[in-house]
């Protein structure tokens, strides 16, 4: 199994295991481009909770009853005065700034096509299609952390923590993430990456076997992040104290527009991207977990709350699959599991 995340005190059901930032994160590239607005640091959602359901519904003029349970902060967003980026706030401008965002601000060539870093994130949505599962900027913004930091072999050491494999088992992940040509494509991204990142430091992340690794490392490792203010303001709404036929009137009305939501644009609802967690990767796998990630606050901090009470000395599990995939067949769960994360599962219910 390699690592384990295990409790050091007894934890209640509902509880707060930990929250958790990442490393580093990034929304996923399709996403951004089909307008889910999302602050380019901690992806919290931009758009106001009506804003996001009238472009979800593709109908301007909706209106949202209880605006006042929309979270949505405008007046502090900022951008990044070169490149225009937009930051929900100046401490995440400021954040992105001091850790990657000198290196990757494209200035006034952001809409270059002929840019390197522009041409890789071309290539990456062109072999990429949602559904999204990563992001080659993670992976950029890895480098440019590296090249923006004072002690540099820190942040190495610290990317180096996350899971690694073995060549078999990285070729696997690669093939896996992008299909059928993937040693075409990855040898394209790899020139495409060199061109736009390059740095002597990291040497060994642009050759062949350091960029299948980097690539293996952020399949097995990134944990999709997903935010929304529309289900932010829906929760807001829950705890709304109303008279009994106006919850039942408010309750029917969200009910209809998640119907409607749903056939204009599918499962496609959040702002989504990815981020490598230091703690939360040393989970394993239980496809009866004791223990389940959550971004509650709308953001990229993850909660992992447990499940159920977890008693001293117990290993935390959290599921790699869904609440849908976590009901079918042993066998079903496990073709999933090796297909994607390259292990048979070995949990009670599995063995059971």
């Amino acid at each position: 199994q390699g690592k384990g995340l295990f409790a050091t005190k007894n934890i209640r059901k509902g509880e707060t295991v930990f929250v958790e930032r990442p490393v580093v994160s990034s929304q996923f590239l399709w996403n951004a481009l089909y307008n889910y607005r999302a602050c380019d640091h901690c992806l919290r959602a931009l758009e106001t909770a009506e804003e996001n359901a009238q472009r979800l519904l593709g109908k301007s003029s909706l209106v949202l009853p209880h605006p006042e349970q929309c979270s949505i902060r405008k007046d502090l967003h900022q951008q990044c005065p070169r490149c225009q980026v937009t930051y929900c706030s100046a401490e995440c401008r400021q954040a992105a700034l001091e850790q990657y965002h000198q290196v990757l601000c494209l200035g006034p060539s952001r809409d270059d096509p002929t840019h390197p870093l522009n041409k890789l994130q071309e290539a990456w949505r062109n072999m990429h299609y949602p559904p999204e599962t990563s992001s080659i900027m993670l992976m950029a913004r890895m480098v440019a952390t590296v090249k923006q930091a004072k002690d540099k072999e820190w942040w190495i050491k610290a990317f180096s923590q996350f899971c690694s494999k073995t060549a078999n088992e990285e070729e696997e992940i690669v093939h896996k993430l992008l299909g059928d040509k993937f040693k075409g494509q990855l040898e394209l991204l790899r020139l495409l990456f060199t061109e736009a990142l390059y740095d002597e430091h990291l040497s060994r992340w642009f050759t062949p076997e350091g960029f299948r690794s980097l690539f293996a490392l952020v399949g097995t490792n990134g944990q999709g992040i997903g935010t929304s203010s529309l289900s932010q303001w829906v929760h807001a709404c829950d705890a709304l104290d109303l008279p009994m036929l106006q919850r039942e009137e408010l309750d029917a009305f969200i009910d209809q527009l998640y119907k409607d939501i749903e056939k204009e644009s599918g499962e496609f609802l959040n702002c989504e991207g990815s981020g490598l967690y230091v703690l939360q990767s040393c989970c394993n796998h239980s496809c009866i977990p004791n223990a389940e990630t959550s971004f509650p606050e709308n953001n990229f901090l993850l909660h992992l709350t447990a499940l159920e009470d977890i008693e001293a000395g117990e290993e935390i599990c959290i599921s790699y699959l869904d609440c849908c995939q976590r009901e079918r067949s042993r066998h079903s769960r496990n073709k999933i599991l090796r297909e994607n994360y390259l292990f048979t599962c070995s949990c009670p219910k599995c063995l059971a």
